[in-house]
């Protein structure tokens, strides 16, 4: 049998999928949320991460119908190929793309700076290509052992931020994260509604990437029953840890000197407990789990989507190749590497509209996040129309309800970050044109989609 025929391997259970789907966003709650302080305050960016919040939970409702009724590789890219043909399948497939891709150097670099503190010695970047060498080589060798070793680095993420919130309560002052919340000042004004807007990218990474559990969904047992299960916990899990890292690390002291900075969660324990304390050094070895387990978890996802792609002909198809042993996907596992360490390596002497490029990547891979779950939504609500028949193990509750709610705050968060962001927009979108006249020669040489029954649209359609 050759390695391209070979298929994912269903080994995932219910509690696999929810340690992906929180692992993957968890290193949010560790790092760059705090950026969306410098822009809103801490009261302003409290009401964006309510607008984002209920974006991410009614979508993760709307999007589980899909994730069951076609528990595809490709997630997105399978939904709106065979919602809207072609064109929709690429513009779903590319934001994806771009998403789990760009995600991963930003995190790479994080994990090279927590180590850099512990081990000055230690280049960054050295250490973040060391980290993607060690997690794709961990993914390839197979997904259970990836799943599982996710799972257990989750796990232990979450209680450290419990732990974090349980040790700076000592000085819990509502007072402090209040003070001068809005963008500096003590009410607020229309004057403040440009810093809410601004820093909806910093509220998406505090959920950025759960629906790439999605991409697992091949590999999952009885997806009908353990996918719902694991994004509802997981949506519910990442609610109340983003709110609640957020609240108590605002509220120790002087939010201001924690905005724009890397590591907001060892600076608040730093203030309550002193320099020296045990539980500070735990903290920053901990809670480097929780930028491993994000990315390791979205090696994962990008994986996938790249041998979704390529296996539906997409990409070039030797990306769909399936390790005889191992049964990974480990040509597309390696591809995605090679883009992040590139990206690594670039963020040092590349710089977009003044931002480091590690600041653009992140909000590049929001942008993308926003283009899918705007094509995601509109799939759902097209596949209820053209395909009335199709099985829905998990139907959207509230529909239509849920559904508009979850697109209306997309669109109004994709026109400002097109707004405060446009030349990374521009690029986003020159890259997506490129993409796509590659897309339309490679099919026009024969190298079009392959035949794939979840993708095949209804006939007349």
């Amino acid at each position: 049998m050759s390695e391209s025929a070979l298929g994912l391997k269903k080994t995932l259970s219910g509690l696999h999928l929810w340690g992906i789907a929180v692992g993957l966003v968890i290193s949010g709650e560790y790092f760059g949320w705090s950026y969306g302080w410098a822009q809103a305050g801490t009261l302003g960016f409290l009401v964006t991460t309510v607008f984002i919040a209920v974006m991410y939970v009614t979508f993760i409702f709307s999007f589980t119908e899909m994730t069951t009724a076609i528990p595809h590789a490709g997630g997105p890219f399978a939904y709106s190929y065979r919602a809207f043909g072609p064109i929709g399948g690429y513009v779903a497939g590319f934001s994806t793309l771009i998403e789990f891709v760009f995600a991963p150097p930003a995190i790479a670099l994080a994990i090279g700076a927590y180590l850099n503190v512990q081990f000055p010695g230690l280049e960054p970047r050295t250490a973040a290509t060391g980290a993607y060498i060690l997690f794709m080589a961990l993914n390839i060798a197979g997904v259970t052992i990836a799943a599982t070793f996710e799972l257990v680095v989750t796990v232990l993420a979450i209680i450290e931020l419990l732990i974090f919130m349980g040790v700076v309560s000592g000085g819990f002052a509502w007072s402090h994260f209040t003070n001068h919340g809005w963008a500096g000042a003590d009410r607020p004004s229309m004057a403040t509604l440009g810093g809410i807007f601004a820093a909806i990218p910093f509220a998406i990474w505090f959920f950025l990437a759960i629906e790439g559990a999605a991409m697992a969904a091949e590999e999952a047992k009885e997806p009908t029953r353990t996918i719902p299960r694991a994004y509802i916990g997981g949506i519910l899990t990442l609610v109340a840890l983003a709110f609640g890292t957020m609240i108590f690390a605002g509220a120790v002291g002087d939010w201001t000197v924690l905005a724009n900075i890397n590591d907001p969660l060892p600076q608040a324990m730093k203030i309550v407990v002193g320099a020296n304390s045990g539980w500070l050094h735990l903290l920053v070895w901990i809670g480097l789990l929780g930028l491993i387990a994000s990315f390791h978890g979205i090696i994962m996802g990008y994986s996938r989507q790249i041998f979704a792609l390529a296996r539906a002909g997409l990409l070039p198809k030797v990306l769909a190749s399936v390790h005889q042993r191992w049964r990974t996907p480990h040509l597309a596992i390696l591809a995605g590497g090679a883009v992040g360490v590139a990206a690594i390596y670039s963020d040092s002497w590349v710089t977009i509209a003044g931002q480091p490029l590690t600041a653009s990547i992140v909000t590049m891979s929001a942008l993308g996040a926003i283009v899918m779950y705007i094509t995601s939504l509109l799939s759902l609500m097209r596949l209820r129309r053209i395909e009335p028949l199709l099985e829905r193990p998990f139907r959207a509750p509230c529909y239509p309800l849920f559904p508009i709610t979850a697109l209306i705050i997309a669109v109004v968060s994709l026109i400002a970050i097109v707004y405060y962001n446009v030349l990374v927009a521009g690029l986003f979108a020159a890259l997506g044109a490129a993409g796509g006249i590659v897309t339309l020669l490679r099919a026009r040489c024969g190298s079009g989609v392959a035949p794939d029954a979840m993708l095949r649209r209804p006939e007349g359609d």
